[in-house]
């Protein structure tokens, strides 16, 4: 039987504040803090875990993360690598949801990954649909191609990446089995806005620049309008065995899940995807240097 639980949306970088979420609460899909995003482990979830003290009934997580080890021995922490589970849904069982017991919040991650894993745990561990596990694995590794369900779902959360309210109609939808229909309208609504981005994602793709060894990167700062970051670094892909996409501050470097490529070692990161992280901007040329750029070359971006 499904509980009825409030939902909660967070990342890795804003977390709720422990006050503001009711009775006992489970954490899905929620990446460890660390230096990337210029935050850290012991500033942001840290304190949240020790703010909710033994409220906190699980969080479970595959992201990597050097601080996993701390709590290897708590058994509400159910933490994995990106290797070892591609994404969070297939580490939710029947035995973990049992034995939370009751709760009253699920604070969950705003992608797919994270909202089926909210819907999955609503179901005592069982998928939302068939297959939908998989779903999740293809969509969070970007290897293979997920079915018709999670390709519209995810087109949605691409098109709206700060809709809270689209979040919560999507892990009711998923939590009751895609049992109502109508409620593909507002998802399908939503889906259909992330075309004029993907076409300025190509638009900006014309301008990466090649950089040897095996790297493309834009700059998407100036730019005529919203695009989608996502595409952006999968077409830089198709290109190079590392593409990085430059936004204000902020850069992203991606590279394929079965690269063998680990930007968290190479950038000296402490957690987080890695093959896919966000470093700030001033950090570019050392983090180009770190991937085999000529220093030379890497102080272009500096």
């Amino acid at each position: 039987m499904m509980q009825s639980v409030e939902l909660s949306f967070a990342s890795p970088r804003k977390l709720p504040k422990p006050k503001d979420l009711r009775g006992n609460v489970v954490v899905l899909d929620i990446a460890f803090a660390s230096e990337a995003g210029g935050k850290s482990f012991e500033t942001v979830t840290l304190p949240f875990i020790e703010a909710l003290g033994s409220r906190l009934r699980a969080w479970v997580d595959h992201h990597d993360s050097l601080h996993h080890a701390r709590y290897a021995e708590d058994a509400r922490f159910v933490l994995s690598t990106k290797a070892e589970h591609g994404a969070c849904p297939e580490m939710i069982t029947p035995e973990i949801v049992a034995r939370a017991g009751r709760i009253d919040t699920l604070v969950c991650h705003v992608d797919f990954d994270g909202l089926a894993s909210g819907a999955k745990w609503l179901r005592g561990g069982e998928e939302p649909y068939p297959g939908c596990d998989a779903d999740a694995r293809a969509i969070d590794t970007r290897i293979g191609t997920p079915g018709p369900i999670a390709q519209r779902i995810d087109r949605a959360l691409r098109a709206r990446p700060r809709d809270h309210a689209l979040f919560g109609l999507i892990v009711r939808h998923l939590s009751t089995g895609l049992s109502d229909t109508s409620l593909w309208q507002p998802i399908d609504a939503a889906g259909a806005e992330l075309a004029p981005l993907e076409a300025e994602s190509r638009r900006l793709a014309k301008a990466f620049e090649r950089i040897e060894p095996s790297i493309v990167l834009v700059d998407a700062t100036t730019r005529r309008g919203p695009y989608d970051k996502t595409l952006l670094l999968l077409v830089g892909q198709e290109r190079a065995s590392v593409s990085a996409v430059i936004d204000g501050d902020n850069v992203t470097f991606a590279a394929a899940f079965d690269s063998g490529i680990n930007f968290l070692e190479k950038f000296g990161i402490s957690g987080g995807m890695p093959t896919v992280v966000s470093i700030h901007r001033s950090k570019l040329a050392s983090a180009l240097e770190a991937l085999g750029v000529k220093p030379t070359e890497a102080s272009r971006f500096a």
